[in-house]
């Protein structure tokens, strides 16, 4: 995983948003973050740790709450991890301009990653639960479903 696509997009004399590269673990628990993003379209950007990065997905109508709901994710360009403690405003000449706020954050552990599934239980101060991302193809070639699930069965 590389940040050069996110680095691309932003110039950063003029952003406050971090450019990478200076985060320090703290978690030995890999860390996920639901940014609210008021963009030129709200939206809400959930984001995970993986590799290094933060792999992230914009979610139009925000992260489903109840079990069983299931929310378009449009996967965008990794983000440093840096960005996980990002809130303020893009300036609306940017790439994303507008007002981002920290909407959840927390740890998680991953059931799987892999073949264009990802499955994973949050503990977080508003989500909490299984939480899985699959891969679809009849919304473009970025998108997914993030959907909550039952807790599995022991």
């Amino acid at each position: 995983m590389t940040l050069e696509k996110y680095q691309s997009k932003r110039s950063f004399y003029k952003t406050p948003e971090p450019k990478g590269g200076d985060a320090l673990k703290i978690s030995q628990a890999p860390v996920f973050v639901v940014q609210e993003h008021h963009a030129q379209n709200l939206h809400w950007d959930f984001r995970l740790e993986h590799e290094g990065v933060l792999v992230s997905w914009a979610v139009p109508k925000g992260p489903p709450e109840n079990i069983g709901e299931k929310r378009l994710a449009v996967q965008v360009e990794d983000h440093p991890i840096e960005y996980g403690n990002f809130s303020g405003d893009i300036p609306q000449d940017q790439y994303g301009g507008g007002h981002v706020d920290i909407w959840d954050k927390g740890t998680f552990e991953t059931i799987k990653w892999e073949g264009g599934v990802v499955e994973v239980v949050l503990s977080g101060n508003k989500l909490n639960g299984r939480y899985t991302l699959v891969k679809t193809k009849g919304y473009g070639k970025n998108s997914w479903i993030l959907m909550k699930q039952k807790p599995k069965e022991l």
